[in-house]
């Protein structure tokens, strides 16, 4: 058979096919692809200097440099009391599901912060951050808001948090520039922590965990820090500091695309900044941030923190069975004129009776003053167990005139009807001194009884010093007045710490009273006769 023309079809061989998909793929391999636009900048350390900037002011999604901001947070904390390196955070599912990198946290589980500290500076654990978050500030919303606040006491007015590992999220965005100063506040505001970014490998308490900045920090000279970052929406993103002699460089990039082009690329800028900046500068050092009234009522939401202080002295509340101490106070005007009152209408009479033979004879009238009652004369102050009932009385009238005596009445007559007419009732007797001879009992005042069902307590968990025990106690019984009122304060000393304690509670109370302070975000533990 003859075939024929353009009857046979040539179709391409698998091999052929092959060879035109790797053509293809190394050709996309060649083009890179750019996630994010491409920010840059370059600060002086020292006097906080900008010398270049590239898009610096662009918000772009900043990935896992938000860690800076959360270890920040972390470390304010600290200093303020609220948590310390050697407290025990229980691990929640939220934390323990969040997705890579990583540490490998279980539900449940407990760990110590400073391992979480740890994880996150130099694994850029995402579970580690969300741990931390709950664990200060009770939700990673909260916490969130609390970082916002931050954000604007440092000057990093164009950034917003939503969350502390920087995992993409709606409205979760920052600034080249932002994240440079907040590189800058982390070396000067808390130095004893700094050293954690330059470590390339750490115990991290349930694993090893290695630094994601290695690159750098081994091929630069100088190079100590800070922080890396990945997403597909954010790109390559890094903020590295190093120093040389008297300068120190902090240098921003974001938007990398690799891992190798944005190390290449710090290096580059680091290199700028050295060369821009001079030799001598001096030292700008920034102070610590200071929060008004406003930034706790900012857009992102209200950030309300237990400070343990108090805004007004708080009067004391009276413990049951006890006398307040007696004062007499000054008499009223009310009482005072109505003695005057009483005293003159008791005089009036033996002026109007015989004018005349009173005066020639002045010995009847002063006979009947000398017959008044001390009282009449001379009103004394109230004493202090008769204030109360002279307040509360009506206004005693005053006393009625006496009748004029008749014109046969003789003068000794009408002095008797004065003196008649003046007398009041006897002053009941005051109590007897007390003998100085027998010393008074001294008043023995006791709080709270650990005896009977008071056997229970709060615990406010371990703290580094005694001083810091006893602050946090006093603190907390400050801002819980009602609480723990009649509860003792106490400090233990444990392996490891000082707990800090309140005793001489019933089950109940101690139930109540760690339920209130769980719910201000405050850690606590009720502790049993046991414990």
């Amino acid at each position: 058979m003859t075939e024929r023309a353009g009857s046979v079809q040539h179709r391409p061989s698998f091999p052929a096919l092959f060879g035109l998909v790797c053509l293809l793929c190394a050709a996309l391999a060649a083009a890179p692809l750019r996630a994010a636009p491409y920010a840059a900048m370059v600060m002086d350390a020292r006097t906080g200097e900008v010398l270049h900037a590239r898009n610096a002011d662009t918000r772009l999604h900043p990935a896992s440099t938000t860690k800076m901001m959360t270890l920040y947070v972390v470390f304010e904390a600290i200093r303020l009391g609220e948590i310390t390196l050697d407290t025990d955070v229980r691990v929640s599912p939220n934390a323990a599901n969040e997705v890579p990198s990583r540490l490998g946290l279980r539900a449940g589980t407990t760990i110590r912060l400073r391992y979480l500290i740890r994880a996150a500076a130099i694994r850029s654990g995402n579970d580690a951050a969300t741990a931390m978050a709950e664990a200060i500030s009770g939700s990673e919303e909260a916490f969130a808001r609390r970082m916002n606040r931050t954000a604007r006491a440092l000057g990093m007015h164009r950034t917003t948090f939503r969350n502390a590992h920087g995992l993409t999220a709606e409205g979760h965005l920052s600034t080249a520039h932002d994240m440079t100063i907040m590189g800058r506040r982390l070396f000067y505001d808390y130095p004893q922590y700094y050293n954690l970014f330059s470590r390339r490998e750490e115990d991290a308490g349930i694993a090893r965990v290695r630094n994601t900045n290695r690159v750098v920090l081994d091929s630069y000279r100088g190079a100590d820090g800070i922080k890396t970052g990945y997403t597909n929406a954010a790109g390559f993103n890094l903020v590295a500091s190093a120093e040389r002699g008297n300068v120190r460089i902090i240098a921003t990039v974001f938007g990398g695309q690799s891992a190798a082009w944005r190390n290449q690329r710090i290096m580059e800028l680091l290199d700028l900044g050295f060369a821009e900046a001079p030799a001598q500068a001096t030292v700008r050092r920034p102070s610590l941030p200071v929060y008004g009234p406003d930034d706790d009522n900012g857009p992102t939401g209200t950030v309300t923190r237990p400070s343990g202080l108090v805004s007004r002295s708080i009067r004391p509340v009276q413990r049951p069975g006890e006398t307040p101490p007696l004062v007499a106070p000054e008499p009223a005007p009310e009482l005072l004129a109505a003695i005057e009152q009483a005293v003159g209408a008791a005089l009036s009479p033996a002026d109007t009776t015989a004018p005349d033979t009173a005066a020639d004879t002045p010995e009847p009238e002063a006979e009947a003053v000398s017959a008044m009652p001390a009282a009449a004369t001379n009103p004394p102050v109230p004493r202090p167990e008769t204030v109360a009932a002279a307040e509360s009385e009506p206004e005693p009238e005053s006393e009625p005139e006496p009748e004029t005596a008749p014109e046969t009445s003789s003068e000794t007559s009408a002095a008797e009807t004065a003196t008649a007419s003046l007398a009041v009732p006897p002053r009941p007797a005051d109590p007897p001194p007390p003998n100085p001879a027998v010393p008074a009992e001294p008043e023995v005042v006791t709080r709270a009884s650990s005896d009977g069902s008071r056997l229970y307590g709060v615990s406010l968990g371990a703290q580094p010093s005694h001083h810091a025990a006893e602050r946090l106690l006093l603190r907390t019984a400050l801002s819980e007045i009602g609480t723990f009122d009649q509860a003792l304060r106490q400090v233990l000393q444990r392996n490891g710490g000082f707990e800090a304690r309140f005793q001489g509670l019933t089950e109940d109370q101690a139930q109540h009273a760690c339920a209130r302070l769980s719910a201000r975000n405050v850690a606590c533990e009720p502790v049993g006769p046991a414990s």
